[in-house]
């Protein structure tokens, strides 16, 4: 964490919304005071496709305008990119991965043999069907790396969220109830293997 730089990059799929999760973490976070970043690196933008996005957050102004390459943390949105994508690629030894997945632990572990950093799971798609009715998992991933990264505090991010949230979905105000819950649970739920 350089320059009190926390750098965060996310692997998913196209329409699992890593993109959205990494802008409402800059938006939450921008809110508690910090200088954040936000963006999603483009390439093919298609469903299903492998895509990429990145945060930074600092507590100085933020003098860096490139992809992240060294990054403390990789949120895994999508499990199956594991096999497809190296992941913790540039990932600091002192930095973790999170990984949306229902495997055992041990199953995960042996995926990242080369890593020496810290792994966490959480079954982000399961938060989210039982709390939203749908797979998405990029609310529970989003809660996850907050945990993970102490990038702000809990609280604040609860309640920032829910100001998004209510912005968000001002058309759709029966999804804030499930998103905040999937939210919450997510922060309980994560877990290091």
């Amino acid at each position: 964490m350089s320059n009190n730089i926390i750098e965060i990059r996310w692997h998913g799929r196209g329409g699992q919304g890593a993109k959205t999760a990494s802008l409402l973490l800059a938006e939450a976070a921008f809110k508690t005071g910090k200088y954040v970043q936000g963006f999603p690196e483009y390439g093919p933008e298609r469903m299903g496709a492998p895509i990429t996005a990145y945060n930074r957050v600092s507590d100085l102004p933020i003098k860096i305008h490139s992809n992240i390459y060294k990054p403390d943390y990789v949120v895994v949105v999508d499990e199956t990119l594991i096999n497809s994508v190296k992941v913790t690629a540039g990932l600091k030894d002192s930095g973790a991965v999170v990984i949306n997945t229902s495997k055992k632990p041990e199953e995960i572990k042996s995926c990242f043999n080369d890593f020496k950093g810290d792994i966490y799971t959480i079954d982000a798609r399961k938060i989210s069907e039982e709390e939203l009715g749908k797979n998405f998992p990029n609310t529970p991933m989003l809660g996850a790396i907050v945990k993970i990264s102490k990038v702000m505090d809990e609280d604040d991010f609860i309640k920032n969220m829910e100001g998004s949230f209510k912005h968000k979905f001002a058309t759709k105000p029966q999804v804030i109830n499930g998103n905040m819950a999937a939210l919450k649970r997510s922060l309980k739920e994560v877990q290091k293997i």
